[in-house]
């Protein structure tokens, strides 16, 4: 199978992750006879540095002719002062808008060798596997009007939603519940949002079409205080736009390192954009220091959701467990008389294991 994907490098560590992911693909194409093909673009404060804008035109128009987008990181104190419009951050959300990614899936799962950094009891966290399907382009953070009012006596923000907008996420939701352990819980406040009831309302209306997954209806503020008391008895929340932003940062911090998140903003024909949850880290970009596996998880996620490569998404994520239980780990990482490597060295191991995993189990198809 042959697939175009546009890197996004972006800014501070995005190029040294954004090359360890690449060279995984390229391993993962090798072993299962793909061909991916890459384009590289300017996005953040590169972009605004090279081009004066944090999305030039010829990076949305690669991206839309190609078949997923794999993105570093961008930002950094270097653009802090820059008015609002040449900010780097503006390049993340244009180009998600521009692109037409409305769900954002990031996945929550501890590995057993970093828990005893998590900031929660080992029996809390252990087994934690969740998935938080967030809505991403409507809701407060883009209602109108939003403003200011009367020399600053006042202000309003405006939450807004289409009904269109609401079942398309929640249809989301229960596809991924699906294929994991089929139980969706919908996070709203319906006890004092109009919205929240409408889409409580949905989530009823759509249940049926879905009879194997159990619908479970919580409060956000009983969710938020549930992820850090039972996260086991979560498999996938949906939820809109800010309940989803505060709970997927909340739920970060239970696997005791954000250097293993990964993330994905779909549309509707599973086109996506993959990206580490973490941010630039500037102070020690090109050192050869920064953890590259919240990038290749993305990709990993990539080759799930827009490719519909299961097998191959499954490989790299083994793969990346493998390494962390014989002790290899970059510096930001927690791990128990472990080795500390640096980000080539760690890639380097991640890609033997997929080389040793694809010989094993052509090993075991001979024996079929």
């Amino acid at each position: 199978m042959k697939k175009n994907i546009v890197l996004l490098p972006g800014d501070g560590i995005g190029e040294e992750v954004t090359a360890s992911a690449q060279r995984v693909l390229d391993a993962v194409a090798h072993q299962f006879n793909h061909t991916f093909t890459y384009q590289t673009e300017a996005i953040g404060g590169a972009a605004i540095d090279e081009f004066g804008t944090p999305l030039p035109e010829a990076t949305e128009k690669a991206c839309h002719a190609s078949d997923a987008v794999l993105l570093g990181a961008v930002g950094g104190p270097k653009w802090d002062e820059n008015p609002s419009h040449l900010r780097p951050e503006k390049g993340l959300l244009g180009i998600r808008k521009s692109l037409g990614l409305f769900a954002n899936l990031r996945p929550v799962q501890g590995f057993a060798e970093l828990l005893h950094a998590s900031p929660l009891k080992h029996e809390v966290v252990n087994d934690s596997d969740l998935l938080i399907v967030r809505e991403l382009t409507g809701g407060l953070y883009f209602g109108t009007p939003s403003e200011r009012r009367d020399d600053g006596a006042s202000v309003v923000d405006t939450l807004a939603y289409e009904r269109s907008e609401i079942e398309r996420i929640v249809r989301k939701g229960f596809e991924a519940a699906s294929v994991r352990r089929k139980h969706l819980t919908s996070v709203d406040k319906a006890n004092v949002l109009e919205s929240s009831k409408v889409w409580r309302e949905v989530v009823n209306e759509i249940a049926p079409e879905y009879p194997d997954v159990t619908v479970e209806h919580m409060l956000v503020d009983a969710a938020a205080m549930k992820l850090i008391t039972a996260p086991t008895d979560f498999d996938v929340i949906v939820t809109e736009n800010m309940f989803g932003d505060i709970l997927s940062d909340e739920a970060s911090v239970l696997t005791g390192s954000l250097g293993m998140l990964p993330s994905a903003s779909l549309r509707e024909d599973g086109f996506g954009l993959y990206e580490p949850v973490h941010g630039s880290a500037p102070d020690i970009a090109g050192q050869g220091l920064a953890n590259p596996f919240a990038t290749i998880l993305s990709a990993a996620m990539m080759l799930r959701y827009s490719f519909a490569m299961q097998k191959e998404a499954e490989t790299i994520e083994k793969a990346v467990d493998s390494v962390l239980k014989q002790g290899y780990h970059t510096g930001d990482l927690n791990v128990k008389n472990g080795q500390k490597v640096g980000t080539k060295e760690i890639t380097d191991y991640v890609i033997e294991m997929i080389e040793d995993h694809s010989a094993t189990e052509s090993i075991k198809s001979c024996y079929a």
